[in-house]
């Protein structure tokens, strides 16, 4: 078995743990987060990360502020940041705060910003 390579760039997604949704619903939140960063990152991060295989990283934190605050940090060290408000059609209230995407970046730099959170 061959050693697994190393990933220069990646996205992270962050899930709310404390709102109830479903596996399926996450998936769509995670989902939406995941290309409404990739849509903010410049066409050279968007390329290197597709060139290499587009690594993501499936992440959670606690509430709605703590995603908030990972946004406001990911941006200052220029990391695409995209917050995801539920349209309220399914399964929880509309304007619901659910996930934060984060990158394409460099992993070195999402991993200063993510790496005290915990794997979803």
């Amino acid at each position: 078995m061959r050693e697994p390579p190393e990933f220069a760039w990646k996205q992270c997604l962050i899930i709310r743990d404390d709102v109830k949704m479903s596996c399926g619903k996450r998936c769509a939140q995670l989902a939406h987060a995941a290309v409404g960063a990739y849509e903010k990152a410049t066409a050279a991060s968007k390329r290197s990360w597709m060139d290499e295989g587009q690594k993501k990283v499936a992440l959670k934190v606690s509430g709605e502020r703590a995603l908030y605050e990972l946004k406001v940090v990911a941006e200052a060290n220029g990391i695409p940041a995209c917050i995801i408000q539920d349209a309220g059609l399914t399964e929880i209230p509309p304007g619901t705060v659910t996930a934060l995407g984060l990158g394409p970046a460099k992993s070195e730099l999402l991993d200063r910003v993510t790496s005290d959170l915990k794997l979803l």
